[in-house]
């Protein structure tokens, strides 16, 4: 590996970590829109798939140019899963009622998309996937739930930073 492409490979790291990092702030901040106003939350869940679908773009560009794949070709694949995830959303929105917990159908189904696309664009966008997953599940159980998603991102980011210092230092 060259100089080069190892500069590159950790600078990609660091951007699939900061992604990361806005993913988890994005959704811990849905949740608690969505624990304030469950119609706002529903608003706010469907605009996350396109935010969502935007980073999995980013990341598939960055793979692309890392392992020199036809972008055009990851753009296609992307944008078709992210728009059968939205037709989804779409069609949980015509039988679901906003002020109804649909927002947490939503985080679901954003949930399973997300997971799904992080077997194709990395690991980080599974645990994010699977975070919402949980997310939905936690209110069920607990009054609490926000203070328990928000030491389940503390601890995803801190393995993450850990990962990285020491993935640095091996290197």
């Amino acid at each position: 590996m060259t100089d080069d492409s190892m500069i590159s490979a950790r600078r990609k790291r660091q951007i699939e970590a900061i992604i990361l990092i806005i993913l988890l702030v994005l959704s811990l901040t849905g949740i608690f829109i969505n624990d304030y106003s469950p119609a706002d939350g529903f608003g706010y869940w469907v605009m996350m798939v396109f935010v969502f679908a935007f980073f999995a773009i980013v990341l598939g560009w960055l793979q692309s140019r890392q392992s020199g794949e036809d972008f055009m070709t990851v753009l296609r694949d992307q944008a078709l899963h992210w728009l059968f995830s939205l037709l989804v959303v779409g069609g949980a929105s015509i039988v679901l009622k906003p002020e109804d917990d649909s927002g947490l159908i939503i985080l679901l189904i954003l949930s399973l998309a997300t997971a799904l696309d992080g077997l194709r664009v990395g690991w980080r966008f599974c645990i994010v996937g699977i975070f919402l997953g949980v997310s939905a599940v936690i209110p069920v159980y607990t009054e609490h739930f926000f203070w328990v998603e928000l030491m389940i991102v503390a601890a995803i980011v801190t393995l993450t930073i850990i990962r990285s210092f020491w993935l640095r230092k091996n290197n």
